[in-house]
């Protein structure tokens, strides 16, 4: 597919975008309804300031998500999008080809940026890099990189923010009050099944968090795209991508009965990874130009050339 194809597709934009400049002028049209005294990019930004839901700009539209998000992630929800899901769609494209796309993207559920996925990345890659430099780290550059490029699911098949985007948790046992806008969980269908409302619900204690159906989002999505298509990523990096939106797992301990040995000597990775995931998104924009090169030279290691979505 032809980058401006998909981004044809991503927006809905009806006849082709004729030229970048035209492109262009979409995205500041399309974006230009958040608050533009805002500005995400401040590095002098205190850790305290991040993820504060409720002194915050965006705070309606991040409610407005998780209300949404929290009401319709159910057990059976979220197994219909994993064999939907299950094996990957037949459209391929390069990984830097995908992750162009998410230039287009914004996330409606983040309160700390309201820059596309595509500065994310390299605003989260550059931040690992510059603690983690070196040859021996690079998978852990590219995990920085491409791990929100599971949002893929929005820009290009369509799916709504809520089950794409956010806070992921477990389904199929009790919701945890430690989930953020936990009160929304009222009007979820699941927690009047009382087989589904326990600690343990319908799994078993330390079964391992692969067993469990995790919302469905971007994470897992991202996960099966690394797994199926034979990505040379350590473990530690899949973990990271498949958990690092697990914020009531690796920030606020909660699940620890589903766990088994090998999440727990993972844990310590996906909390790591935390801190350039979300302290990164005040950074200064990256200058996507200059660093083209060495992380296309980083996917062409570790991924095929041509990938499946």
């Amino acid at each position: 597919m032809r980058i401006i194809e998909a981004k044809k597709a991503a927006t809905g934009a009806s006849g082709p975008l004729k030229n970048v400049e035209e492109w262009q002028d979409y995205k500041e049209e399309k974006y230009s309804a958040e608050n533009p005294e805002w500005n995400p990019t401040d590095p002098e930004k205190k850790k305290e300031a991040f993820r504060n839901y409720n002194d915050n700009p965006r705070f309606e539209r991040v409610r407005n998500f998780y209300k949404v998000n929290h009401e319709n992630q159910t057990y059976s929800f979220v197994q219909k999008m994993q064999q939907k899901y299950a094996k990957l769609g037949s459209m391929e494209m390069g990984v830097w080809e995908a992750l162009e796309l998410l230039d287009t993207f914004v996330d409606e559920s983040d309160p700390d940026t309201n820059l596309s996925q595509m500065m994310h990345a390299l605003q989260t890659a550059e931040a690992v890099r510059k603690k983690y430099p070196g040859e021996e780290y690079d998978w852990y550059h590219l995990v920085g990189l491409i791990h929100d490029m599971g949002k893929f699911l929005s820009c290009v098949y369509k799916e709504e923010q809520w089950c794409t985007v956010g806070d992921t948790f477990p389904t199929g046992c009790k919701f945890s009050d430690k989930i953020e806008f936990s009160e929304f969980f009222v009007k979820n269908p699941d927690i009047k099944a009382p087989e589904l409302s326990t600690e343990l619900g319908a799994y078993s204690k330390n079964c391992g968090l692969d067993k469990v159906a995790m919302s469905w989002g971007h994470d897992e999505y991202m996960y099966q795209v690394c797994v199926q298509n034979e990505s040379k990523l350590p473990i530690q990096a899949l973990y990271m991508i498949r958990y690092h939106s697990f914020y009531p797992w690796h920030k606020e301990g909660q699940y620890m009965q589903l766990c088994n040995k090998q999440d727990l000597e993972m844990l310590k990775w996906v909390q790591d990874f935390n801190q350039f995931d979300l302290y990164s998104k005040a950074a200064e924009i990256p200058n996507t130009k200059e660093l083209k090169i060495y992380y296309k030279k980083l996917i062409t290691k570790y991924f095929p050339a041509k990938v499946r979505w």
